[in-house]
């Protein structure tokens, strides 16, 4: 088929192609725009090209990736091109020239192709902008440690802005995978072991994003955090109903109440059927059930592992036609399966054309609700318009002449005014006290014998803070020791040693410096992180014997396949932590000097006896680049802890996979020798005061199968100062028609109080959230009795009701509610 933009169906009576009208709807936009391409030029909508920004302004360069041959850009762009791939994440680069190249880059793009379409650019934001000197927050661990969805909205919006700021169009975050296996190196970006609770953050991340003009993107869809023995990219091994109620839920909750227009497929396999070839997953459950209308991109290179990887596919050609079928719309991070082989399937009959349609037209939905087809589209990014937060005033903006329209610059383009190298800023002041604040709600206390708080400030009773504290540990004066595999000083700055962090990261001593002035600062390493040298012992134990306390900052180095102990690729053969950190804390406690453990990991692991015979535990998950101060704040008392645990910590090393979300099979038994109750619970965490919980009431101990049930107590602060306890509950189905877990998360609810206040806290839970996928594969909810706790963490139930659901049997779906509701009201005083 040959363009014909003169013909009168393509046209407005405006005289523009209708694909250009913006009071036409997206899709008839797109469906315009699509009957007068070739297949060539809708085929190249279907594929990204991996490139890197220029840090001389000029244009991107396409990225040499191991796993892929050179793309020729000259021989793409005359059709088209639907995606750019990590333009600012692929090598340090200065933000303002970043957006300068990206730019021209598009301008070239659109002026190489017929129609003018830009390419949709995207990035990652796992835990940040992925790009030099962008702001690092906390790893999304960490977003669940908080347990507090609206902070998470409000920093994802934050990411959101500046990455649009840029001209970047979508975001490869958040994952939605629940942790099944703590050995699972990519554990640090999950939120956490309980579907509910990832549910929850990940729907406000999503909404944050896409708040900005982002497309968020959910990832991996779906199971493979299930993966056996929690290696990267192995087979999954679990039942539908485990995925139907564990790996599910999350996805189900963010497609029905984010606005999200993305979903990435998993790489790994299912009972032998790959996600990226599963119609029934990424159609059927997805699109059909679900009501999904956006579009489902490929984890990089997951299309052609159907043929390399996987053995479903005999040739790429194969692969793309099986991706396609299944509702793969995007082939990313660059042209393989979805280039030649898919055209030359498609034109030799073994891939209907109609599947090439019905994903160019999910794509070009999304371009036309982006704005890339409006007549008035400019690839100047708000960056180098200005002015603002992010640049200043440049030629071309307001309508002024754009001395570089319709020019295709050199690399060697010297920037125009307002892209001076340094002139935008991705890490302002506002974005450092939103990474500090989620940092310090992230901070989880886990054991306290009165060692904690240590300024005398915050802890009465206490006269003085330590006179010398002796900081003993690998993680000590790292820089990094507060990053995540996906933050760019690790997953990219690594690989440039020459090029400074570009933000700025404070090391825990720098931190505890700042924060305890009067008290003199003592380090030693004692060991690396992952090493098996002991020679750093001797130094370590004499600092802290001639301490008066210890902090030992242990945990893990982030890092991508085996350069780091956690990460993507770095899973663990146990839960151990890394190297020789267990011997150097077993040391460290036979001093006798009270010893704070604290902990910046990925991951949780076991500390032997550290767990109870410490002073204190305090654990962190990567808390980004305030997170040193966050824990410092912690330490001592300016901060009260109010984290939990997302993931629970185990007692023995060895006893994976297990988490709480288990029958009672996969508790303690007296017929197996491997006990894997945890040193601490998931949802558990100490506060610097304490609470009391009383006077539950019920409005009935009786509901029908399509009712709800309410509920009301108490929760008073009796300690001196302020506080927040975590309200978590959870449902006990003590008799099913299938297995259930002993428990499992169904709502939870902040409360921050003043010493001595008290709230009556009102509790509407509906029966659907007693649902669960029984024999025949159906959703049901059953009668029987039920126990409602309401507890400080999965190990801590404070009150129960025990309740009872009447009549049938009763069939949901997908429409079923899906959260309790918790309000509350001052109570009396005493």
């Amino acid at each position: 088929m040959t363009a014909n933009t003169d013909h009168a169906h393509v046209r407005t009576g405006h005289g523009i192609p209708r694909w250009r009208d913006t009071s036409l709807d997206a899709g008839a936009r797109a469906d315009a725009l699509i009957a007068e391409m070739t297949l060539r030029e809708k085929i190249a909508q279907l594929f990204g090209v991996w490139v890197g920004a220029s840090d001389e302004g000029g244009e991107v360069a396409p990225h040499q990736h191991d796993m892929e041959e050179a793309v020729d850009l000259e021989e793409l762009l005359p059709y088209g091109l639907g995606q750019l791939t990590r333009p600012f994440g692929t090598a340090p680069v200065d933000p303002a020239l970043g957006a300068l190249s990206l730019m021209r880059t598009q301008r070239r793009i659109a002026a190489a192709n017929r129609f003018g379409i830009p390419a949709l650019a995207h990035e990652e934001c796992l835990a940040g902008f992925a790009a030099w000197g962008a702001t690092a927050y906390p790893v999304p661990l960490s977003w669940g440690a908080t347990f507090d969805p609206a902070l998470i909205r409000e920093m994802a919006a934050a990411i959101g802005r500046d990455m649009r700021s840029v001209g970047v169009h979508q975001g490869l975050a958040p994952v939605l995978d629940v942790v099944r296996d703590a050995r699972w190196g990519r554990v640090e970006e999950t939120i956490g072991e309980d579907p509910y609770l990832v549910g929850t953050v990940a729907t406000a991340y999503v909404q944050g994003l896409e708040s900005a003009g982002i497309v968020a993107t959910l990832k991996h869809f779906a199971g493979y955090s299930a993966s056996r023995a929690g290696r990267n990219l192995a087979p999954v091994g679990m039942g539908a109903r485990e995925r139907a109620d564990v790996i599910l839920p999350p996805f189900e909750m963010a497609v029905r109440e984010s606005g999200v227009r993305s979903v990435m497929h998993a790489y790994t396999d299912t009972d032998g059927i790959p996600s990226a070839a599963d119609e029934r997953l990424l159609t059927g459950l997805l699109r059909d059930a679900w009501g999904f209308t956006g579009t489902v991109v490929a984890d990089y290179f997951g299309i052609a592992f159907l043929k390399t990887l996987h053995g479903v596919a005999g040739t790429f050609g194969e692969a793309a036609g099986a991706a396609l079928a299944a509702g793969v719309d995007v082939e990313l991070p660059t042209v393989k399966a979805f280039g030649d082989p898919l055209l030359d399937a498609v034109t030799g009959g073994m891939v209907p054309e109609a599947l090439v349609d019905r994903a160019v037209r999910r794509v070009l939905v999304q371009k036309a609700e982006l704005g890339l087809l409006d007549p008035d589209w400019s690839a100047r990014p708000p960056a180098l318009t200005g002015p603002g937060p992010h640049g200043r005033e440049v030629p071309g903006a307001h309508g002024t002449p754009d001395p570089d329209a319709g020019t295709v610059p050199g690399p060697d383009a010297a920037p125009d005014d307002g892209a001076e190298r340094g002139s935008v800023h991705l890490d302002p002041d506002a974005n450092r006290a939103l990474a500090r604040r989620v940092a310090e709600r992230a901070v989880v206390l886990l054991h306290n014998d009165g060692t904690l708080p240590l300024s005398p400030a915050h802890a009465p009773g206490r006269t003085a803070a330590p006179a010398r504290i002796a900081l003993i540990g690998p993680n000590a004066e790292s820089r990094t020791a507060v990053l995540g595999c996906y933050a760019f000083p690790v997953h990219v700055g690594g690989q440039h040693p020459g090029i400074p962090l570009g933000i700025e990261l404070p090391t825990l001593r720098e931190a505890l410096a700042d924060e305890f002035p009067d008290s003199e600062i003592v380090v030693a390493t004692g060991a690396t992180v992952d090493g098996t040298g002991t020679d750093g012992f001797a130094e370590a134990a004499a600092a802290a014997r001639d301490a008066d306390v210890v902090v030992a900052a242990l945990g893990d180095r982030a890092g991508l396949f085996g350069r780091g102990t956690s990460g993507e690729g770095c899973d663990a053969e146990s839960l151990a932590l890394p190297g020789v950190q267990q011997q150097l804390l077993d040391l460290l406690l036979a001093t006798g000097t009270p010893v704070v453990v604290t902990l910046l990991a990925g991951r949780p692991y076991a500390l032997g006896r550290a767990a109870t015979g410490s002073a204190a535990v305090v654990q962190s998950f990567f808390p980004g680049e305030e997170g040193t101060t966050a824990i410092a704040s912690v330490l001592s008392g300016r901060v009260a802890p109010s984290g939990r645990l997302p993931v629970s910590v185990p007692r023995h090393p060895g006893a994976q996979p297990s988490t709480y979300l288990a029958a009672r099979l996969g508790h303690s038994s007296e017929v197996s020798s491997i006990d894997p109750t945890p040193a601490f619970g998931f949802g558990h965490g100490l506060t610097y005061t304490t609470f009391e919980w009383s006077a539950l009431a019920a409005d009935g101990h009786e509901a029908a199968t399509d009712g709800e049930f309410g509920l009301e107590f108490t929760v008073r602060n009796t300690g001196p100062r302020e506080g927040t306890e975590l309200v978590q509950l959870y449902l006990h189905d003590p008799v099913a028609s299938v297995v259930q877990p002993v428990q499992r998360l169904i709502g939870y609810v902040r409360l921050e109080l003043e010493p001595g206040r008290a709230v009556r806290v009102r509790a509407t839970v509906p029966a659907d959230l007693a649902s669960f996928t029984g024999r025949d594969g159906r959703r049901i909810v059953e009668p029987g009795e039920l126990e409602l706790r309401f507890s400080a963490s999965s190990t801590d139930p404070r009150l129960v009701a025990r309740v009872t659901l009447t009549g049938p049997v009763r069939e949901v779906d997908h429409r079923r509610a899906l959260h309790a509701t918790f309000r509350t009201e001052d109570a009396p005083a005493r």
